[in-house]
């Protein structure tokens, strides 16, 4: 049922962000919603947006990419999505393509993945935990962390060389070993004075 004084340009949109929403798992973007309503500008698309945000149905933050979220959607979490990890070699950080402080966009996860942690996610980039079950392009969920045990699969920053990667944390002798998920990829020594962690893998959500 259409509530009062919400026009239907207005319950059109507010329909197929939840019905993108079920078939994606992410928000739309302005241009989604331009081309799946079928609007004539996005200015349109803004300016409903704006009156549903004022109804308090949706919330967003204009800085951030994706990041509409419905304001009925219980047992939902909210995740920003910071950056890029590798899972190969190690890839200069930070850039706008891979680590960044301010969320790139938000992501919705049920409530039972974060279990009420504080997460933050990062796109993976390369092969070298494929034996772990994570892919080129899955995400993976981190726990904010600056220790780590050994076998802890965790994000490290190296800072002489300005790198960050995705492996698995060991101690050996006086070195960091940074072990691979794939045998076909040779491990990483490293000094602990080199070694800082960044978080550690809390939840992988896997590409379709």
């Amino acid at each position: 049922m259409r509530r009062s004084g919400l026009s239907k340009t207005r319950e059109r949109i507010y329909t197929f962000i939840r019905k993108f929403y079920r078939e994606h798992d992410y928000a739309p973007t302005v241009r989604d919603i331009l081309r799946g309503c079928r609007l004539s500008s996005t200015a349109v698309v803004q300016y409903h947006l704006n009156v549903l945000e004022k109804e308090g149905r949706i919330h967003r933050d204009p800085e951030v990419f994706r990041s509409i979220r419905l304001a009925d959607k219980p047992g939902i979490s909210s995740v920003p999505l910071l950056g890029t990890v590798a899972a190969g070699e190690p890839i200069p950080v930070p850039t706008a393509e891979t680590w960044t402080s301010q969320a790139l966009e938000i992501m919705e996860v049920p409530e039972e993945i974060t279990e009420g942690k504080q997460l933050y996610a990062l796109k993976v980039k390369g092969f070298s935990m494929i034996d772990a079950l994570i892919d080129d392009g899955d995400t993976v969920l981190m726990e904010p962390a600056n220790t780590a045990e050994d076998g802890d699969m965790v994000a490290v920053w190296l800072k002489n060389e300005q790198e960050v990667t995705l492996k698995r944390f060991y101690r050996e002798g006086e070195t960091v070993c940074l072990r691979p998920a794939n045998k076909l990829m040779e491990p990483i020594y490293q000094y602990p004075e080199n070694v800082e962690i960044q978080g550690k893998v809390s939840a992988v959500l896997r590409k379709l």
